[in-house]
């Protein structure tokens, strides 16, 4: 088959659905030798992504996301190259586009927590536009998890039988690795004390807020012996976040340090006393994981689809909405001295359970099925 893949959100800051895509592309590359690929790419990482081997072209599709371009241009590009089969890394699809697709749904955000993004009635309307049309013409609906499916169900009133859960992977470049200290890096984020970490994106649904006064409220508590790492780019629509910590006057141990290098969010993996993750929703949660093969344990969420994702007693859980439990948890996690132990080797059979190799075998079988 000559099978398309819609790579535009390929490496975008290498996290979410740019690093699925990026382990999907490697891993079809690695086990697929049947097939033929057609990469659609963005321009930056056009420019820069090298084919794997020859079965695999890219095609420049620089359409943004949720514009009359890809709903245009980007459709019509498409139709040039005659695609057996397409598949969708992300909801957002053109509608007019009536070749043969599947769909990978990562999550409803949007339509649960649409925060500061697509809030006016038209862009709203176009979001539920664009997501029932590409769900209700796909011939098979990929959720990362049981969560999402049942979101997919609930929300959207899809069958059953057209959802096919197929769990994301940790990259095997997480782990293995004793922590090593890098006094250089700290240096630079002005770190002196064990800190808790927190990466990924600044929106509303990160509980960011939440995490902040939780993490206030503990260091007092505490003497104010422990600091607190926030990654990710400083987003200027959730100012929410810089003013919570002027606010409470914790400039000296919450550190928002911006973008990471790959390498350093490893070594701040590594060398966390506790990974953190306080989300109201997620529709699979990479972090924990991510965190968990580096051996470090995670105090996260008990919404969404974080516990079925992060199991049974392999986390200390508790109630985002509550910033009075978060505390207690981050005590609770420093009063016991072998509860990190213990968390930490769980942690590290729990992602034995994940891998983008059995991520894209699942894949495979789709396509496979999605022609018939």
């Amino acid at each position: 088959m000559k099978i398309g893949i819609d790579a535009r959100m390929y490496g975008v800051g290498f996290t979410g659905i740019g690093r699925y895509t990026a382990e999907l592309i490697e891993h079809l590359a690695k086990y697929d030798k049947e097939n033929e690929y057609v990469l659609f790419m963005r321009k930056e990482p056009f420019e820069k992504f090298e084919c794997p081997n020859q079965r695999f072209r890219k095609v420049l599709a620089d359409f943004p996301h949720y514009s009359f371009g890809e709903q245009f241009g980007f459709n019509k590009v498409l139709k040039q190259e005659n695609l057996d089969l397409m598949h969708f890394t992300h909801f957002n699809a053109p509608i007019f586009y009536n070749r043969p697709f599947v769909v990978t749904i990562h999550d409803l955000t949007l339509s649960f927590f649409p925060g500061k993004k697509m809030t006016g009635i038209f862009q709203r309307m176009a979001y539920h536009k664009v997501l029932r049309s590409v769900t209700r013409k796909a011939r098979k609906i990929i959720a990362v998890s049981n969560n999402t499916k049942k979101d997919l169900m609930e929300t959207l009133k899809i069958p059953e039988d057209r959802i096919i859960v197929i769990y994301n992977g940790v990259s095997a470049k997480f782990g293995g690795v004793k922590p090593t200290p890098r006094p250089e890096l700290y240096k630079a984020l002005g770190l002196n004390r064990p800190y808790f970490l927190y990466t990924g994106v600044w929106r509303d649904h990160k509980n960011l807020v939440g995490l902040i006064k939780a993490f206030a409220a503990f260091n007092e508590e505490t003497g104010k012996q422990y600091e607190l790492v926030i990654t990710g780019q400083h987003n200027p629509t959730y100012h929410e976040v810089p003013d919570t910590v002027e606010e409470l006057g914790v400039e000296n141990s919450v550190h928002l340090v911006g973008l990471v290098s790959e390498e350093n969010v490893y070594s701040l993996y590594l060398n966390a006393l506790a990974y953190v993750f306080p989300s109201f929703y997620e529709g699979f949660g990479l972090p924990p994981l991510e965190a968990m093969q580096c051996g470090t344990p995670v105090l996260v969420s008990n919404v969404s689809a974080i516990p079925e994702v992060c199991g049974e007693g392999n986390a200390v859980y508790f109630d985002p909405y509550n910033i009075e439990d978060i505390k207690q948890k981050m005590l609770d996690f420093i009063k016991d001295p072998t509860l990190r132990q213990k968390l930490i080797d769980r942690g590290r059979e729990r992602v034995k359970f994940f891998s983008w190799d059995k991520m894209v075998e699942g894949v495979l079988e789709v396509y496979k099925t999605a022609v018939k």
